[in-house]
Protein backbone atom coordinates (compact mmCIF):
# COMPACT_ATOMS: atom_id res chain seq x y z
CA UNK A 1 0.00 0.00 0.00
CA UNK A 2 1.17 3.20 -0.92
CA UNK A 3 2.68 6.23 2.12
CA UNK A 4 0.34 8.81 1.40
CA UNK A 5 1.93 12.30 0.72
CA UNK A 6 1.14 15.86 3.40
CA UNK A 7 -1.74 16.90 0.47
CA UNK A 8 -3.32 13.53 1.14
CA UNK A 9 -2.79 13.13 4.27
CA UNK A 10 -4.56 16.17 5.06
CA UNK A 11 -7.51 15.54 2.70
CA UNK A 12 -7.72 12.52 4.13
CA UNK A 13 -8.20 13.84 7.99
CA UNK A 14 -10.91 15.63 6.69
CA UNK A 15 -12.74 12.57 6.17
CA UNK A 16 -12.09 11.43 10.05
CA UNK A 17 -13.80 12.89 13.09
CA UNK A 18 -12.16 16.21 14.35
CA UNK A 19 -10.64 14.40 17.20
CA UNK A 20 -7.83 12.92 14.59
CA UNK A 21 -4.76 14.72 13.84
CA UNK A 22 -1.18 13.86 12.87
CA UNK A 23 1.58 12.76 15.17
CA UNK A 24 4.35 12.28 12.98
CA UNK A 25 3.85 9.29 11.10
CA UNK A 26 1.02 8.36 12.81
CA UNK A 27 -2.64 9.52 13.62
CA UNK A 28 -4.06 9.49 16.80
CA UNK A 29 -7.08 10.06 18.65
CA UNK A 30 -8.09 10.43 22.55
CA UNK A 31 -11.63 9.05 23.18
CA UNK A 32 -13.05 9.75 26.86
CA UNK A 33 -15.57 7.86 28.63
CA UNK A 34 -17.12 7.78 32.25
CA UNK A 35 -14.60 5.14 33.78
CA UNK A 36 -12.58 2.24 33.25
CA UNK A 37 -15.72 -0.27 32.34
CA UNK A 38 -16.46 1.83 29.43
CA UNK A 39 -12.90 2.46 28.06
CA UNK A 40 -12.58 -1.42 28.32
CA UNK A 41 -15.23 -1.85 26.16
CA UNK A 42 -13.99 0.55 23.77
CA UNK A 43 -11.16 -0.82 23.43
CA UNK A 44 -13.30 -4.25 22.96
CA UNK A 45 -15.65 -3.17 20.25
CA UNK A 46 -12.62 -2.11 18.08
CA UNK A 47 -11.38 -5.15 17.99
CA UNK A 48 -13.97 -6.44 15.51
CA UNK A 49 -13.37 -3.84 12.69
CA UNK A 50 -9.39 -4.03 13.56
CA UNK A 51 -9.68 -7.88 12.44
CA UNK A 52 -11.70 -7.20 9.68
CA UNK A 53 -9.00 -4.97 7.70
CA UNK A 54 -5.88 -6.84 9.42
CA UNK A 55 -4.94 -3.83 10.58
CA UNK A 56 -4.11 -3.02 14.32
CA UNK A 57 -3.94 0.16 15.91
CA UNK A 58 -1.88 1.06 19.24
CA UNK A 59 -4.12 1.59 22.03
CA UNK A 60 -3.30 3.02 25.63
CA UNK A 61 -5.88 2.59 28.31
CA UNK A 62 -6.27 4.81 31.54
CA UNK A 63 -9.45 5.19 34.11
CA UNK A 64 -11.94 6.97 31.53
CA UNK A 65 -9.48 7.65 28.59
CA UNK A 66 -8.24 5.53 25.51
CA UNK A 67 -5.86 7.05 22.87
CA UNK A 68 -5.58 5.22 19.59
CA UNK A 69 -2.56 5.41 17.35
CA UNK A 70 -2.92 4.44 13.71
CA UNK A 71 0.02 3.99 11.34
CA UNK A 72 1.24 1.24 8.77
CA UNK A 73 4.02 0.11 10.22
CA UNK A 74 5.03 -2.10 7.64
CA UNK A 75 5.11 0.96 5.31
CA UNK A 76 6.43 3.83 7.93
CA UNK A 77 3.88 6.35 7.63
CA UNK A 78 0.25 6.94 6.83
CA UNK A 79 -1.56 5.00 4.10
CA UNK A 80 -5.66 4.94 2.81
CA UNK A 81 -5.91 1.80 5.29
CA UNK A 82 -5.32 4.07 8.26
CA UNK A 83 -8.12 6.44 7.45
CA UNK A 84 -10.53 3.56 6.78
CA UNK A 85 -9.75 2.09 10.19
CA UNK A 86 -9.91 5.45 11.66
CA UNK A 87 -13.18 5.97 10.17
CA UNK A 88 -14.60 2.58 11.70
CA UNK A 89 -13.49 3.47 14.87
CA UNK A 90 -15.40 6.64 14.58
CA UNK A 91 -18.53 4.51 14.28
CA UNK A 92 -17.94 2.48 17.23
CA UNK A 93 -18.42 6.05 19.46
Amino acid sequence: MALLNEDEIQEALGTVSDGWRQDGAAITRTFRFTDFVESVGFVDRLVAPAEELAHHPDVAISWNEVVVTVSTHSEGGLTAADFELAAKIDALV
